[in-house]
């Protein structure tokens, strides 16, 4: 029997590049074939562990190349489409929004209408060969905007869209053409928002990597305002299993909110770094202190920097039966470990 085909976009990514080693692992009968850029975010090396494997295709280009994606769809027969390719960086995003609306709004509209021109002849009829085929859009809890210091206060799927960043709207922004294609022509498509995922192959420049290779290195540890924005942080193997499951079972024009319930500053993140690192690699005389923590620095804060994400998971855990298998406090260990290998510390 073929194996069905899904197109993974953005794969050479943080997220993805955890994704498709585990969803490979995991089904036996599925091709994935992962369309991605390859720009400042996306590194092969994230993917080693399956470059020889038979399910798997790497295809580098744009997912805003109408002509590419129909020519994916056609050759590999693509039966769903699985969505992770974004720009992501906020500070990126401030910079040069532009970037952010051609990526994520332009890219997204074309995947999205390209799916439902192959799979479907008009509006709520499916061809007979492409019946269970799904659009799986994955965004983020930014678009929600920034909550209250109540603990109580929490982003739930119904929280209206409050983006304060160019990165958060161009998502908010995909995030509705998604929900239009679902809509208005019946794809079958779910959107999964999460809130920020950690451990291995993030990008360095992000906050932890950056705590970690900042510290090693003996250089200031920047830490914007004053280190009391709160993010709920959701270990990136958790998130995979929960895009698998929504991908599986979710319902079909739902939306789900993935996070970790585990609400930090970024003062306590750092702190509980450099605690670690104190521990496994003590500060040597090439650093002249004591302790990592020393190296903390506060910098301006950034332009429209939210105060607090927190997701509300009750919808995914109750209805498809999902849970984190890691805390922050074991999820930041491996973490950790994972970096101390790849800077060759360990």
């Amino acid at each position: 029997m073929a194996k069905k085909s899904i197109l993974v976009t953005g794969c050479a990514g943080f997220i993805g590049s955890n994704f498709v080693p585990y969803f490979l692992d995991k089904y036996k009968d599925y091709k994935l074939v992962n369309l991605d850029l390859l720009t400042y975010a996306g590194n092969l090396d994230n993917l080693k562990e399956v470059e020889g494997n038979p399910n798997y295709k790497f295809i580098k280009g744009d997912i805003c190349n109408r002509e590419l994606v129909e020519y994916i769809f056609d050759e590999f027969n693509i039966k769903g489409v699985i969505h992770f390719a974004a720009e992501s960086h906020v500070d990126n995003s401030i910079k040069n929004p532009g970037v952010f609306v051609e990526t994520n709004v332009n890219g997204t509209f074309t995947l999205l209408d390209v799916a439902y021109k192959k799979w479907m002849s008009k509006p709520f009829e499916y061809k007979d060969e492409y019946q269970d085929c799904r659009f799986h859009h994955i965004s983020t809890d930014e678009v929600y905007g920034t909550l209250s210091d109540d603990p109580d206060d929490l982003f739930r799927e119904e929280t209206p869209y409050a983006p304060n960043s160019p990165y958060s709207a161009s998502k908010a922004s995909s995030d509705m053409i998604a929900r239009s294609y679902i809509e208005t022509y019946g794809l079958n498509g779910v959107i999964t928002n999460c809130s920020n995922n950690y451990g291995p192959k993030q990008h360095d420049e992000k906050l932890i990597p950056t705590i970690i290779r900042k510290a090693l290195a003996g250089e200031s540890i920047p830490i914007y305002g004053d280190g009391k924005n709160i993010r709920d942080w959701l270990y990136v193997l958790d998130h995979c299993k929960g895009i698998d499951l929504v991908y599986h079972t979710g319902r079909k024009g739902e939306v789900y909110n993935i996070g970790g319930r585990n609400e930090r500053t970024n003062l306590q993140i750092v702190d509980a770094i450099t605690s670690i690192l104190d521990k496994e690699v003590p500060p040597n005389s090439k650093i002249g202190k004591g302790s990592y923590k020393e190296l903390i620095t506060f910098v301006e804060d950034r332009a429209g920097h939210d105060r607090r994400y927190a997701i509300d998971a009750t919808k995914i855990e109750n209805e498809l039966g999902w849970k984190a298998d890691e805390n922050f406090d074991t999820g930041i260990v491996k973490t950790i470990n994972w970096y101390l290998k790849k800077f060759g510390v360990k």
